[in-house]
């Protein structure tokens, strides 16, 4: 398969050019191989070890949700130089989505974890950027504590809680990532329980005095449905063999 055409296939499906993003996203192709890709490989961070992982299942492109720039404009050295020499070295292409993949309507993070939940008559909500990139639906009233081991079923893991007024779920709102500190916004929506990633220590008593139910399922376990849902695609329309390298943070 030519990197040209799975680049343009992907710019296309995730309309890469006309999402506003952070300015160090740099979303699309961020580096090229010779040409070709035989193996995928998909992943939330492009950091060493994944980088590492992605050359030992002999992948010829990495796509991932987190790229090679977000800490900004440094020198190539130290673990910076050694992951661009290795991809360079071994042929491994790397594409990265951030916003682009967030918002999809179909394969985003925000969509499929919302459908895991069970959500239903979603509509896109919540701005970053000047994009709406969550999920807000509903579902049957279920008690919190129910709600809670579904999210914990949904990211495979523990989540963190902070207890609003309700005890019942109905209206939620889902925004992966690290969106905590925007509570407030939040529940201007007009849910009872907000699910994200993480979030500042402020968020807790703030989610209280609001009155809304705040959910940390993790930056990292909320991030997995978008790359790992591209993968699978590929794998449908290209026959390209794809694996998922999971490098969980914890956070």
């Amino acid at each position: 398969m030519q990197l040209s055409t799975l680049v343009n296939y992907l710019d296309q499906l995730l309309s890469t050019s006309e999402v506003r993003d952070y300015p160090n996203a740099h979303n699309g192709l961020q580096l090229a191989n010779g040409g070709e890709v035989k193996r995928v490989a998909v992943a939330v961070d492009a950091c060493l070890s994944v980088v590492e992982q992605a050359i030992a299942a002999e992948a010829d492109l990495l796509i991932v949700h987190h790229g090679l720039f977000w800490s900004g404009l440094h020198p190539i050295t130290g673990a910076y130089y050694q992951k661009l020499k290795l991809a360079m070295h071994h042929g491994l292409a790397i594409y990265s989505s951030h916003l682009p993949l967030d918002r999809h309507p179909k394969f985003g993070n925000n969509f499929l974890l919302a459908k895991a939940l069970g959500l239903c008559e979603l509509t896109p909500a919540f701005q970053a950027q000047g994009e709406l990139i969550g999920m807000k639906g509903i579902c049957k009233p279920i008690p919190r504590a129910l709600f809670l081991e579904l999210v914990g079923k949904a990211v495979g893991g523990k989540v963190h809680f902070a207890p609003g007024a309700s005890q019942m779920v109905e209206k939620v709102l889902v925004v992966t990532g690290g969106a905590g500190k925007e509570i407030a916004a939040a529940a201007k929506e007009g849910v009872d329980t907000f699910v994200t990633g993480e979030g500042d220590h402020p968020s807790y008593t703030t989610a209280e005095e609001l009155g809304i139910n705040l959910i940390y399922a993790g930056h990292y376990a909320t991030e997995t449905f978008g790359v790992k849902a591209l993968g699978a695609l590929l794998e449908e329309e290209f026959d390209l063999p794809c694996s998922f390298i999971d490098h969980p943070t914890g956070l």
